[in-house]
């Protein structure tokens, strides 16, 4: 039996979700219980630039019906992301190194090891209530394949105890068969993505595999033209409507994967808009479409 294709975005607040995706009206505290009832899972992005608390993360649990699956996405301090100081939980800044331009940066471990077990303590009530999918570490584009790499991602793997590692890579030298056995040996997920069709080094290339029980794809759109724009945003460089022959493309990839896995995820990071259409949730209607009609099992 193939299991599932559960299919969500990342985030479930961003402007064009707002603006164009939830009626008119929708308080924002009741958004994620109108989006979980459409969704059965989502990819929470947020958490990349602030380690949430304990009462964030308990009105997510509370706000989702039982067996809605959320994602977590790592604090920037964890996947080796410079970050501004007043960013890290004020509890955990006395001593950090910090640049000329107000970041911390190359911590020592035992600093990071900190902001990690600040950062999974406050998950404790989505991990209670079934709701903790994995952990999302997308490394920066200038993170190689080396073994400094490897031991950073193994430590950190590490501190996750009981949690799951998806790992995402954004520079080309990670996308060959010595990372997937790497990672099928330590059992963290690979994160397959789609992305524009470009040979520039920050942009990965599509490589459909899966490391461990958990099978990941996020689609990242296909705008080759806004990807490495200087001073433009996560918006701009997502910014992109998938068309429906660019998700049918998608359709055997993700019955494989599926089918080889105990959970199948795909969570579309397009989060702009197209003439008043917000992309992700668009773009994630149409895939469960496709799949549907393909009888590839959805939830």
């Amino acid at each position: 039996m193939s299991a599932p294709v559960r299919i969500g975005t990342c985030s479930w607040a961003d402007d064009a979700f707002v603006k164009h995706w939830y009626p008119p009206g929708v308080p924002a505290r009741e958004r994620l219980a109108y989006y979980a009832e459409r969704f059965s899972t989502v990819e929470v992005d947020s958490t990349f630039y602030r380690v949430p608390t304990e009462q964030m993360v308990r009105g997510w649990a509370e706000r989702t019906p039982p067996g809605f699956v959320m994602h977590v996405k790592a604090f920037g301090l964890m996947t080796r992301h410079p970050v501004p100081i007043e960013r890290v939980p004020p509890d955990l800044r006395e001593g950090l190194p910090v640049d000329e331009r107000g970041r911390v940066d190359r911590p020592p471990r035992e600093a990071r090891a900190a902001v990690f077990r600040e950062f999974l303590a406050a998950l404790e009530p989505l991990r209670a209530a079934g709701k903790l999918g994995g952990i999302l570490f997308q490394l920066p584009p200038y993170v190689t394949w080396k073994p400094s790499s490897l031991d950073y991602l193994e430590w950190a793997h590490e501190q996750l105890g009981g949690d799951r590692m998806l790992a995402e890579f954004r520079h080309r030298s990670w996308f060959q068969e010595e990372t997937l056995r790497w990672l099928d040996e330590r059992g963290i997920a690979y994160v397959t993505v789609d992305a524009p069709k470009t040979d520039a080094a920050n942009v990965p290339p599509t490589l459909v595999a899966a490391t461990s029980p958990l099978a990941y794809v996020r689609f990242h759109g296909r705008n080759a033209g806004t990807w490495n724009r200087r001073g433009g945003g996560a918006a701009e460089r997502f910014d992109h409507l998938y068309a429906e022959d660019e998700l049918r493309e998608w359709v055997e990839p993700l019955r494989t994967l599926a089918s080889e896995s105990e959970e199948a995820y795909a969570f579309f990071n397009n989060n702009n808009q197209t003439n008043g259409v917000a992309q992700a949730p668009a773009g994630a209607e149409l895939l469960r479409s496709l799949l549907e009609s393909e009888d590839v099992p959805v939830a």
